[in-house]
């Protein structure tokens, strides 16, 4: 069998490649939601999933999904998802990895059936490129596609709406691709897309929370004033207040264990070299898996900037922009996978992710959890994101421990 799974791990590997070709950009992999290349995307795995013997089918809001049926008309369904749409300039495996390695899984049983039915699904949308809204394809099968969703608009003034049509779809048909009451979990691949694993020397991590976010712009207010003729103790540097703030985020985030936080964006105004600033928006991103710690952390980042502002006889503002609470995997999937990893013969490794995922949508409506495999030097949302062949045997071999773990519950 291992023999078996390494070759497919190879051709899980070559196939995401082979899907990376499909592009909005020659020369990069850049795919959003119902873009043209999604067509050949569809085409490419459509036929690997016939060739499993599933049933395939695209809904209505894009997500491909195939169907392995079980042993029972009426059999009950594990679903197995991630994304096929990706970040402009992306690597070849964030989201498509999972989705080919579910597929693979159904190539391993070889024509056997389980007392469970298994969907795999392909998400039209997870990234929110295009429309500035994530998740599309996954929120349509818990059923959260609302109005406002579909009459947003992209960049060219194409809503929603809009690219579901021009894609061969029908808005109005959305509300059946809700999932059915007869699918008891979810379960997704994904790189780990940070260097954790990899600093760690392991293949595979289980997932046991997706970190809950804040975003917040903070916003500090001086006097701008002539670079040659204003003192330097008579200035009212927002500039310098934001740059003493900015140190006091990484020195104050490191002391929270797990926390992180980011200032990601400055708008200096008004940004001449002869002008001290005299007001900077900056942007704080604040993750951790506790939502009362990040709350508490997010609130002595804004007191510092206070302090700092008070000092310098500056004002400081803030405006919440976000805040997506954490979402735990479900217990009981979450001990039954790491019974899974220690059966192939791998280590178990717990660990919170910092990035969203479709997973932390599915688990609105139903048991999920998640399996992470190592991202070499940490590198995502970069064409030089990669995989180990290993690494996906890996995690095929616990996916497959998983299934069995599964059929007793079923059978």
């Amino acid at each position: 069998m291992m023999a078996q799974i390494d070759g497919i791990a190879e051709h899980v590997i070559e196939r995401c490649r082979l899907l990376a070709r499909a592009s909005e950009e020659p020369g990069f992999t850049t795919r959003t939601f119902l873009s043209e290349p999604m067509h050949a995307i569809h085409r490419h795995v459509r036929g690997w999933m016939e060739k499993t013997g599933m049933s395939v089918a695209v809904d209505h809001v894009g997500n491909l999904r195939g169907v392995y049926a079980g042993t029972q008309p009426a059999s009950r369904r594990l679903l197995i998802g991630s994304h096929l749409d990706t970040v402009p300039h992306a690597g070849a495996f964030d989201g498509v990895l999972g989705v080919l390695i579910g597929v693979s899984l159904i190539e391993l049983l070889e024509d056997r059936r389980l007392p469970f039915a298994i969907e795999v699904a392909g998400f039209s949308e997870e990234e929110g490129v295009r429309f500035g809204a994530p998740f599309i394809g996954s929120r349509a099968l818990v059923g959260d596609i609302d109005e406002d969703l579909l009459e947003r608009l992209d960049a060219s003034g194409m809503s929603v709406s809009e690219t579901i049509e021009a894609f061969g779809l029908d808005p109005a048909r959305i509300a059946e691709a809700c999932a059915g009451d007869d699918t008891f979990g979810y379960l997704e691949f994904h790189i780990e897309q940070g260097p954790v694993l990899d600093s760690l020397g392991l293949p595979l991590g289980i997932v046991e929370a997706i970190c809950g976010q804040s975003r917040v712009d903070v916003n500090f207010e001086g006097n701008a004033s002539h670079a040659g003729t204003t003192p330097m103790h008579m200035r009212r540097d927002a500039l310098a207040a934001a740059a003493e703030w900015m140190s006091a985020v990484e020195c104050e985030a490191r002391e929270v264990s797990n926390a992180v936080a980011t200032v990601g964006r400055l708008e200096v105004s008004p940004g001449a070299s002869n002008v001290v600033p005299g007001s900077i928006r900056a942007t704080l991103d604040v993750r951790h898996a506790d939502d009362i710690v990040r709350r508490d952390l997010v609130a002595q980042l804004l007191r510092s900037a206070g302090q700092i502002a008070a000092c310098r006889c500056l004002r400081v503002s803030h405006e919440q922009r976000f805040d997506q609470a954490a979402v735990a995997m479900d217990s009981d999937l979450t001990s039954l996978l790491e019974r899974a990893v220690l059966s192939a013969g791998y280590p178990v490794r717990r660990m919170p992710s910092g990035a969203g995922h479709d997973a932390m949508i599915m688990a609105r409506r139903m048991p999920a959890a998640m399996l992470f495999l190592r991202s070499p030097g940490g590198i995502s949302h970069h064409p030089d994101e990669c995989v180990l062949v290993e690494d996906v045997a890996a995690a095929l071999s616990a996916g497959m421990r998983f299934l069995e773990e599964l059929e007793p519950r079923y059978a």
